[in-house]
């Protein structure tokens, strides 16, 4: 799955790409530096994996990825093809999450293409683009659809009804994701592949966490009020320290988060609330071989959780030894968390959690 970040230009969009994926891309002081989007994988900060590679004696640990998208910079006027805009919309329609760049820092050697910091109308202004465009794209559909319909194709109708509905929302300047859509409706709404359909985090990028400044927080704060009216999350991150942090080993990582006073850089939180974002979770799995996360959409009944392994483990399932992360922490040992009880067996109804360590049996 993908996570597309985007905003305006010279917001710190591809600094803030180089260090998720520690890739060393242009991120000059012009728009439009990025025109092809830069794509890279990255594993998902995961601080149980290191506790079980630790508790087995592992010789390999890997993470659960996501797919990282830098988007070339947005301007007023995207939607109609503006700084290349319909190419840039485009590839954003390709993701399944935003990361949406919002720019809190002061630099008068870094251009605004505003003129000025304001990150209210920063974001209200890539939004307006984005619904723009989603309008212009229900229109097409609609106009598509109704004359199906009118030609008899009855089934039809259903899409054609909430076309008409989102096409209300849109013009009033609304974000797809802000109907309160059912399942049916859901499932069509993805089919449609819309921009502002899709979950959105705002990343305030300031000049350098630890630091007092007033104008800084005053745009933070903003940003934070604005996407409490979404139920949008805010992320802040300074992109140019964690690009510059990427440098370090992890013994000097590890003394600058005790210099600063934090548990985690931005960056972690970034990438986990993405992951969280698409609906995501990570079920476990442990021996000495290796540790693993392994992705799945949270709801995920045991035997499609087993597919993601490999395909025979679902044609052939059988049952799921489970025990809980915490549980099986708690006690340090998979054997007396057997003994003990908390090794539970799980049939095909199943539905996996985050955080469970998972042994499958299956047969073909």
């Amino acid at each position: 799955m993908k996570v597309g970040i985007v905003g305006l230009p010279n917001v710190g969009k591809s600094t803030l790409f180089n260090a998720i994926t520690k890739k060393n891309i242009p991120s000059e002081n012009y728009p439009f530096c990025t025109i092809e989007p830069n794509v890279a994988i990255v594993g998902v900060p995961d601080s149980r994996l290191d506790v079980l590679g630790e508790m087995y004696k592992t010789k390999k640990i890997t993470p659960a990825i996501l797919e990282v998208v830098d988007i070339a910079g947005l301007v007023k006027g995207a939607s109609k093809g503006e700084g290349l805009g319909n190419k840039f919309l485009s590839h954003i329609r390709e993701v399944d999450a935003i990361i949406h760049v919002v720019r809190c820092f002061e630099n008068a050697k870094i251009i605004h293409v505003e003129g000025s910091i304001d990150p209210i109308r920063d974001v209200e202004e890539i939004n307006l683009e984005l619904v723009l465009s989603d309008l212009e794209s229900v229109n097409k559909r609609l106009e598509k659809s109704q004359k199906a319909y009118r030609n008899g194709d009855k089934k039809l109708m259903q899409e054609v009804d909430l076309l008409n509905k989102l096409k209300t929302i849109l013009e009033q300047e609304k974000p797809v994701r802000s109907y309160p859509a059912n399942a049916d409706e859901q499932e069509l709404i993805r089919s449609f592949f819309l921009i502002t359909s899709k979950p959105v985090i705002y990343c305030a990028n300031i000049s350098e966490v630890g630091t007092t400044n007033n104008m800084e927080a005053e745009n933070v704060a903003k940003l934070k009020g604005l996407a409490e009216k979404e139920s949008a999350e805010v992320i802040v991150v300074s992109a140019k320290m964690e690009e510059e942090l990427c440098l370090l080993d992890e013994d000097e990582k590890q003394l600058f988060k005790e210099e600063l006073g934090i548990n985690s850089f931005g960056l972690d939180k970034l990438v986990v609330a993405g992951y969280k974002a698409l609906g995501l979770i990570s079920y476990l799995t442990a021996g000495e071989q290796e540790c693993r996360a392994w992705t799945i959409v949270n709801g995920t009944k045991a035997p499609q959780a087993a597919g993601k392994i490999h395909t025979d483990f679902e044609k052939g399932f059988i049952k799921a030894e489970v025990v809980s992360y915490d549980d099986l922490v708690a006690l340090g040992n998979y054997n007396l968390a057997r003994e003990k009880g908390l090794v539970r067996i799980e049939g095909k109804d199943y539905v996996v959690k985050d955080g469970d360590v998972v042994y499958f049996r299956f047969n073909v």
